[in-house]
């Protein structure tokens, strides 16, 4: 269904729980950053009113995301860290040319947003189906349809502004590009790396 070309490799998970507290606060900050990317659509593109209002109710959502996984780390006894580089979207983010066309830039942006969100439900079903700590691998299973149903919002919005042919050109070459990134990464206890 996400149409992912490569698959993270399942001892990605050994990793995450070497270091639990390392992923949860890694993953709070994506749910921040997942909220301050729909904050910047409204800003960048408020004459499209259903993305606006989409993009409202995620905001909402991926904050209320952001204050779960912060319970998580109090009750754990531990603070939320710093936040670090996220090498997947740096990468990732260097795949469309800039400049272009307003409608383009919207284009590319959603295409990102939507493939980050298919990478995050990938790696939540992962924690979800063989994570140790069942607390976490429910929480998981919970937010993986979440992630899901914000990786088709966002593709759907692209086909619905663009060019449907181009749009899903782009799409394939975009999931082909990331797969040659994902090949160097899923070393870290990252949501992404």
């Amino acid at each position: 269904m996400l149409g992912l070309k490569l698959p993270t490799d399942p001892r990605w998970v050994n990793i995450v729980e070497k270091n639990i507290e390392e992923i949860l606060t890694d993953h709070a900050y994506c749910e921040q950053k997942a909220a301050s990317t729909a904050i910047s659509l409204i800003v960048s593109f408020p004459e499209y009113t259903e993305l606006v209002q989409a993009m409202t109710a995620l905001v909402k959502e991926e904050i209320s995301h952001f204050k779960m996984v912060h319970d998580k780390i109090v009750a754990r006894g531990w603070v939320l860290g710093r936040e670090r580089k996220d090498k997947y979207v740096v990468e990732l983010m260097k795949f469309f040319p800039k400049g272009g066309s307003r409608e383009s830039h919207l284009i590319h942006r959603l295409l990102y947003a939507a493939l980050i969100e298919a990478r995050s439900c990938e790696r939540f079903r992962l924690l979800s189906e063989n994570i140790q700590d069942e607390e976490l691998a429910d929480f998981y299973k919970n937010l993986m349809v979440s992630e899901a149903n914000h990786y088709t919002m966002f593709l759907a919005f692209a086909r619905q502004y663009g060019n449907r042919e181009e749009v899903d050109k782009k799409w394939q070459d975009l999931l082909e590009y990331e797969a040659g990134i994902m090949k160097d990464l899923g070393k870290k206890e990252t949501m992404h790396g």
